[in-house]
């Protein structure tokens, strides 16, 4: 009983999608429809934002979206874990760890030299997690402009 990660198919679209619902209110910021339809792009095989979901066994708990970048300063392609969520009846068991890892493996396999991720200001408990695994915080501000 081992956690993998698998790309998602076009035809699991709506159990993305819902997954992703949740872990946007969760955290505050309500899918747009805008985001909801990015949504449906990943599922469908975007290029630059390989997306995967999360199986215990054959069951889907979670799903991860990272999102590929190029940056001079980070030494070429750069990665960005855009969404990372465990259904929370999954949450505690130390899948949120292994999780994560498998990530950074996808990340590598996918060539990216550097990998980001934000995480929400009061949301300690990932951020230790994150720290654990070895992101650094930048003391850098992310700032953001929709076009």
């Amino acid at each position: 009983m081992s956690l993998t990660a698998e790309r998602v198919r076009a035809d699991e679209a709506d159990i993305l999608l819902a997954m992703a619902r949740d872990f946007h209110l969760e955290d505050g910021h309500a899918l747009t429809e805008a985001g909801e339809q990015a949504i449906r792009l990943v599922a469908a095989g975007e290029p630059l934002a390989p997306t995967f979901f999360l199986r215990q066994d054959s069951e889907v708990i979670g799903y991860f979206v990272l999102t590929l970048g190029y940056s001079p300063e980070n030494g070429g392609t750069d990665g960005f874990i855009d969404d990372i969520f465990l259904r929370p009846a999954w949450r505690g068991q130390g899948l949120g760890k292994a999780a994560l890892q498998l990530a950074i493996t996808e990340a590598r396999q996918a060539g990216i030299g550097v990998l980001l991720l934000e995480v929400e200001a009061h949301n300690n408990r990932a951020y230790r997690l994150y720290e654990q695994a070895g992101f650094t915080d930048t003391k850098r501000r992310l700032l953001r402009m929709v076009l």
